[in-house]
């Protein structure tokens, strides 16, 4: 079956991250992706980074699909205009700087996690990005450039994970970051990442999930630790009161192996960035461990 419809047979809805870009998801995300990418190339060692649902790269903030959605201006853009305290703001500041959120100038554009990743990546470093959509993926090449490093694929995240793990570097880092567009997501991201994990146990694995459903959110969790998998932090916020049916108000990221300091970091960022964000009273976070050693 060609690729553009095998995207459709599999995609109950016509996923588009665009309409998303720069939301309070994305800001919690790429907050902390870029503390793990930090700690991560502290060593001298290289290391290698898969992004299983990569999107095209990089989001116009100006364009149709961000404006019908606008999304960003309640996150991202709130960001641009906050007074972050300097403890917090030192610990932001290269995401702000990639996302050029300091700058004093017009948002137009906000960095997926492909540019956000090769931005705080060194040349040693290898990326590998994916992603299925038939019109985003040659978006995310053109995004990327030339880039030795780099390698961009046409094709399902979770086999591209399973043919890369584990890396000839032995060290890296994971983003599973579906758009769950199926009910059966969870399922789906729980058996690619036991499959993974058990190749490469090492590996540090960040998978992101929105908080539609949050029994099933909490069976995922549960459910890797009965697996086995060892050292998961699970990380959370809400923004507003939970609704099943309307925008999302909540999302959360279970981080395998997290590096040391991620705890500690996401303990002083998430209630700074819960209050920044809140739509009302009943925003939350959330820092714990479904799973230790």
């Amino acid at each position: 079956m060609p690729l553009a419809a095998d995207f459709r047979a599999r995609s109950a809805v016509n996923y588009r991250h665009a309409f998303h870009a720069g939301n309070f998801a994305d800001v919690f995300k790429h907050v902390l992706l870029s503390r793990m990418l930090i700690y991560l190339t502290r060593k001298e060692t290289p290391l290698r980074y898969i992004d299983t649902h990569a999107g095209r790269g990089h989001y116009d903030l100006a364009g149709d699909e961000s404006e019908r959605g606008g999304e960003w201006r309640d996150g991202i853009g709130r960001v641009a205009k906050a007074d972050i305290p300097a403890d917090i703001e030192a610990l932001l500041k290269p995401w702000l700087d990639i996302a050029r959120l300091r700058t004093g100038a017009d948002l137009f554009e906000y960095p997926g996690s492909p540019l956000i990743a090769r931005a705080l990546l060194r040349p040693m470093d290898r990326l590998i990005l994916c992603e299925l959509h038939p019109r985003d993926e040659p978006r995310l090449e053109k995004a990327i450039g030339r880039d030795r490093s780099v390698k961009t694929f046409n094709m399902d995240g979770y086999v591209a994970l399973n043919a890369n793990v584990p890396p000839p570097e032995r060290r890296g880092l994971a983003l599973i970051d579906p758009p769950f567009e199926d009910r059966g997501e969870f399922d789906a991201m729980s058996a690619a990442l036991l499959k993974a994990w058990r190749k490469w146990p090492t590996g540090v694995y960040a998978l992101w999930y929105p908080l539609k459903r949050p029994t099933e959110a909490a069976a995922f969790s549960e459910g890797l630790a009965q697996a086995g998998v060892k050292r998961v932090l699970r990380l959370e916020i809400e923004v507003a009161a939970h609704k099943e049916i309307g925008p999302l108000t909540g999302c959360g990221m279970l981080v395998v192996n997290p590096p040391f300091a991620l705890e500690a970091e996401a303990r002083l960022i998430l209630p700074w960035m819960t209050d920044l964000l809140a739509r009302d009273a009943a925003a939350k976070w959330r820092v714990d461990w479904v799973a230790g050693e």
